[in-house]
């Protein structure tokens, strides 16, 4: 191959590349309650339901909301998260930014 090919082909692995990862970052979420970023999504659950997503990779799935505090199954470990506040769980920080009667509204990101 002569010098000029080999910077072709370079520039289209390079290129192919850079399209695959944007591609994966724009299918971070597979679920319509979900709405993503490259490192972060924010979910919300509907209440009275067996509500669950997959984020970033992860299952998601909300298990109770009791006296401001929600209950989260994330990746199968159990973590409690207080409205307006945050914990950690699975590497993910997750915040919880809203609690009505009918949804639960969940930011999760990359720690």
């Amino acid at each position: 191959m002569t010098t000029l090919t080999r910077r072709i082909a370079r520039h289209s692995i390079v290129v192919t590349a850079a399209i695959v990862l944007g591609l994966g970052a724009l299918t971070a979420c597979s679920t319509d309650n979900v709405d993503c970023t490259t490192n972060a999504c924010t979910v919300t659950f509907d209440r009275g339901v067996n509500a669950e997503s997959s984020v970033l990779g992860v299952d998601v799935k909300l298990v109770e909301v009791d006296n401001g505090v929600v209950k989260l199954d994330v990746a199968g470990t159990t973590v409690s998260v207080p409205v307006d506040g945050t914990a950690e769980a699975e590497g993910f920080d997750i915040t919880v930014q809203k609690v009505t009667d009918e949804e639960v509204v969940v930011r999760i990101q990359t720690g």
